[in-house]
């Protein structure tokens, strides 16, 4: 579990700099940031199996149900971010997906925390 965890946070830091980066120099998301969310959201699946699998087998967690309400909004919230981003094709757009990629390496703190059971 830890091992998804860092990494999806690690693929979501990169993407979120890349996108700040590009939200300090004015301008919008581009389509070659495609394969960036692609991989952040691709690690997110493979985390909500892990977690499945681990529930199934009998770990627990501190509070199952806010665990999957943390990870449903993680898999919707990048796609959703990156939608609004390509119609909004301004410097915000680039904003908007920053911001959701931190929120996704805030989520993933609060994942950790609540498989250890400190939720």
């Amino acid at each position: 579990m830890l091992l998804t965890l860092v990494l999806v946070g690690a693929l979501a830091v990169g993407l979120g700099t890349w996108a700040g980066v590009r939200a300090v120099r004015d301008t919008p998301v581009v389509g070659n940031q495609i394969p960036g969310m692609i991989a952040v959201e691709v690690g997110l699946v493979v985390q909500a199996v892990v977690v499945a699998v681990g529930l199934g087998r009998g770990a627990s967690a501190g509070d199952p149900a806010l665990l999957w309400g943390y990870l449903i909004t993680e898999l919707l919230l990048l796609p959703a971010a990156f939608a609004w981003a390509f119609v909004e094709r301004t410097r915000w757009s680039s904003v908007v997906l920053a911001v959701a990629s931190a929120v996704v390496v805030v989520l993933q703190v609060r994942i950790w925390q609540i498989w250890q059971g400190a939720g």
